[in-house]
């Protein structure tokens, strides 16, 4: 649906240069990578609001920054970060204004634009609540009419400049998941830019990984998780990306090491072993000994075993205030 050649972005000095990009039906892509890259740059060429500083984007094989506004806005549509602050406006009328290439100099609404209009709407789940002004809108409701209104221009691409940013974690949830399935269920290829790594992670079909060097490496989730690629990118000195559980982790092992046993206690075990790192220790499997070991016995038994000493404990807050005692008793040694 969309592809770039050699595309260099930025505005007096290049963010990124020689970009060969492509945007495929019914494909969700996930544009991540650190602050300042130029992801918002790189969507706003996209979309034909920048002009590149070298290169192309071909729109269905035509040049995009050459089309007509609203030829463009028939086949495009983006969605940005800022809040649109129309409060009298209702959800309806906001979703129809999606329809503007194609109404008349009037902007008059024909019948085939109201059956898109709530076409977009149903796909949304946004219909419910068609005849609430924009004022009475929740975070996640605002941002799926916005969605529904940029679906109603029937686009064939879709970008959106950090969909999720206002929106707590079920609401970041459920507005991806609407995105993959409208890529799904309208063959429409969308590109969304996110710092929500974990979810990009979870439900990308593609990532379009952004460097600070203005680089990108593109594929699939799980494949830059393994060639280390994501590491690079968002490695710092305050955190570093663990790809066996695609997550980050925090540098803070200041007590050594220290064993833990009961894997069989799965949910009990990594919430102790998030616990313990905490702390600051480098917390080990069963299969390592050292001097230290907590022992999980069931799902609210644990066991602390000192190199003199063992006590059991019946909650996690008292396990961890031993093991801080502990500590301290070590440190005046």
């Amino acid at each position: 649906m969309l592809t770039t050649s050699s595309l260099s972005i930025g505005y007096h000095h290049p963010l990124a240069s020689n970009l060969n990009l492509e945007l495929h039906p019914a494909e969700l892509v996930c544009l991540i990578g650190p602050n300042g890259v130029g992801k918002s740059t790189l969507l706003r060429t996209l979309a034909g609001m920048e002009k590149p500083l070298a290169g192309t984007v071909w729109l269905q094989h035509d040049n995009l920054h050459h089309l007509p506004a609203m030829e463009l806005a028939k086949r495009l549509a983006i969605v940005l970060t800022g809040r649109v602050e129309s409060p009298l406006l209702t959800a309806y009328e906001l979703v129809s204004l999606g329809r503007y290439p194609y109404t008349d100099w009037l902007g008059r609404l024909t019948a085939r634009d109201e059956v898109a209009v709530r076409h977009a709407m149903h796909l949304t789940d946004t219909w419910r609540f068609q005849a609430r002004p924009l004022a009475q809108l929740s975070d996640g409701e605002r941002q799926k009419v916005m969605i529904a209104r940029a679906l109603a221009q029937e686009p064939k691409v879709l970008l959106l400049d950090e969909p999720t940013a206002f929106l707590d974690l079920p609401r970041r949830v459920d507005l991806l998941q609407l995105l993959r399935r409208l890529a799904r269920e309208t063959q429409t290829a969308i590109l969304l830019s996110t710092h929500d790594l974990d979810l990009a992670l979870r439900l990308a079909d593609r990532l379009w990984l952004f460097s600070s060097n203005g680089t990108m490496e593109i594929g699939l989730p799980e494949a830059l998780a393994l060639n280390g690629a994501i590491a690079r990118v968002f490695q710092s000195e305050g955190a570093y990306f663990d790809h066996a559980i695609g997550a980050f982790r925090v540098h803070q092992a200041i007590h050594g090491p220290l064993t833990l046993e009961g894997d069989g206690y799965g949910i009990t075990a990594a919430w102790t072993w998030r616990a313990l790192e905490r702390l600051g220790y480098e917390v080990h499997n069963g299969k390592s000994r050292y001097p230290l070991r907590v022992e999980i016995l069931a799902e609210s038994h644990w066991r602390l075993v000192t190199p003199s000493t063992q006590t059991d404990h019946f909650s996690l807050e008292s396990l961890l205030t031993q093991i801080a005692q502990f500590h301290s008793h070590e440190n005046l040694l």
